[in-house]
This record gives structure tokens, C-alpha cells and sequence, in this order.
């Protein structure tokens, strides 16, 4: 075995799961969420960046207004799942470093003195801590439904603000009936890894 995690969550975390399109009824509590969140950090990210910034949709009013911008094939989805999260990188994410990098605190003037740099290095950092945080929810025995199928522009102006660029949405909670399509294939490793 060339693996140290156990088969049987090695199978909850990415063999067994999958993108959930239906939930449950089955509410997701803010301990659950906490407890993903208190997991997830620790994902490594450049210069211990934390860019990520989750806005959990629970009121029927928020939810209303983001389904307005999700793309049609996304609305009842949306509409119908236990938690909806939006995901966004915050483009000022370096007023933090000194506090996250202290080995390194001039970071924050030597890297990421220029917005373009900042928007850059956020959009990655965040990617990565979206993708711990699609994992973290499958560690707490839930499904996620990430989707980009969405007016980005609308979700900004809507939830966040010119600092923050919205990266997904995603549907959070137990996994409803004909909750997942067939697996798609994937690559083989000979596809994908080239030892030089």
C-alpha cells in the first residue's frame, strides 16, 4: 500500500465522491461549517496567503437574490440546497502577511505592492483554498456542488465588494436522490506525469 490514509476515507474524500446536483433536507449547522474551515487552513498556499473569503447564504432573502445570478441550468439547485457558499478571493489579502508570514513580513511591499500582483496571487491562493475547502466538506461526510455558471460581475455587487473577486458558488449538505451523474472518465497517470 503506498497510501498511509485509510482506503475508506481515501473513498469519502475522491473515489466515492462526487459533485451532488440534489441534497436532503438535512440542514448543514455552522459547527460543521467551522469544523471544515478549522481543517482546511492548513492547506499550503505562497507565502501562507489566506485569500479566501467564504459568504455563507442562509437567509430565504440572500438566497433569492443570488439565484437571480446563477446561470438557468444552476437556479433550482441552488435554490433547494441545505447551504450555499460563495467562494471569493480578497484581492487585499496582503494586509494579513505580516501577521501569516512573519518570517518574511516585508512580503507585503515587496510582492504584492501592485494590484495586478495581488489579483494574481490571490485568484491561485484562493483556487487552492476553494479546492481544501471542496475536500473539507467531503470530510465532514457531506456533498459539495461547486458551479462557476454564474454572473460574476452580479454576485460581486450583490454579496461582496471591489476587493473581492467571487471564484464559485458552491451547494453544500447531504446528498439528495440522483444526487450525482455517472463518473467521467479520468486521465491515466502515463497521461499526465513526465519524469525528466
Amino acid at each position: 500500500m503506498s497510501l498511509v490514509l485509510d482506503p475508506a476515507a481515501q473513498d469519502l474524500l475522491f473515489r466515492e465522491a462526487s459533485t451532488a446536483n440534489t441534497f436532503t433536507d438535512e440542514p448543514v449547522t455552522e459547527e460543521q461549517v467551522q469544523a471544515i474551515y478549522d481543517l482546511v487552513k492548513y492547506g499550503p498556499t505562497a507565502f501562507n496567503q489566506t485569500p479566501l473569503r467564504i459568504t455563507l447564504v442562509r437567509s430565504p432573502e440572500a438566497r433569492e437574490r443570488l439565484v437571480q445570478h446563477m446561470a438557468e441550468g444552476n437556479q433550482a439547485k441552488t435554490a433547494t440546497a441545505p447551504l450555499v457558499a460563495i467562494l471569493a478571493a480578497d484581492n487585499e489579502f496582503h494586509e494579513e502577511l505580516p501577521t501569516l508570514f512573519p518570517a518574511f513580513p516585508q512580503a507585503k511591499d515587496v510582492f504584492f505592492a501592485e494590484r495586478t500582483a495581488r489579483e494574481s496571487a490571490a485568484g491561485l491562493n484562493a483556487a487552492l483554498q476553494a479546492a481544501y475547502f471542496i475536500v473539507g466538506v467531503r470530510a465532514a461526510g457531506l456533498a459539495a456542488g461547486p458551479m462557476t455558471g454564474f454572473d460574476a460581475e452580479g454576485v460581486r455587487k450583490e454579496f461582496l465588494d471591489e476587493d473581492h473577486t467571487p471564484l464559485m458558488v458552491v451547494n453544500i449538505g447531504k446528498p439528495g436522490e440522483n444526487a450525482s451523474y455517472p463518473r467521467s472518465p479520468r486521465l491515466a497517470y502515463e497521461q499526465v506525469v513526465t519524469t525528466v
